[in-house]
């Protein structure tokens, strides 16, 4: 992730591994990932400042159909990222692939926002879940995870 400039850590010699990441933090990941592209159009979100350090990435997931927010005119930039709202990030930047079969893990509801996310990601193999049978979608997601989801998506 340092390498393709995808985060640059915490502080200098700190990555901060076991740390809450935040649905700023994530999207910002994911921009950085696709290159920093610039984005078009309105925001349609009252708590996404047009200076902080994650606008343009916040912008570009709209216009990429990775994120419409938490509501019609929030993001929750600061809220702590959850497991299946990660995936969900990741399973919308490769755009929706379809999925077959069953999700893996029982703690997953067949008509969860996440279901689909998550059995793609276990499917393609950026997860195992927390268990064999749980994916905890929940849980909010650490620094650690996402970079390993994120690696895992890529070299998949």
């Amino acid at each position: 992730a340092v390498e393709k400039g995808i985060t640059s850590g915490t502080s200098a010699p700190t990555f901060s591994p076991n740390a809450n990441c935040t649905r700023a933090q994530m999207v910002t990941f994911l921009w950085r990932a696709a290159g920093s592209p610039k984005a078009a159009g309105s925001n349609p979100f009252t708590d996404v400042d047009s200076g902080a350090y994650y606008y343009d990435a916040v912008m570009w997931a709209v216009e990429k159909g990775i994120t419409s927010g938490t509501s019609a005119t929030t993001f929750a930039p600061d809220a702590t990222v959850t497991r299946g709202q990660t995936v969900t990030f990741l399973y919308r930047a490769n755009n929706s692939p379809a999925v077959t079969g069953a999700n893996p893990f029982t703690d997953v509801a067949a008509d969860a926002f996440c279901n689909a996310a998550v059995q793609w990601a276990a499917q393609e193999g950026i997860t195992s879940g927390t268990s064999a049978t749980t994916f905890e979608p929940g849980s909010a997601c650490t620094r650690a995870q996402i970079v390993t989801f994120m690696f895992r998506d890529m070299v998949k």
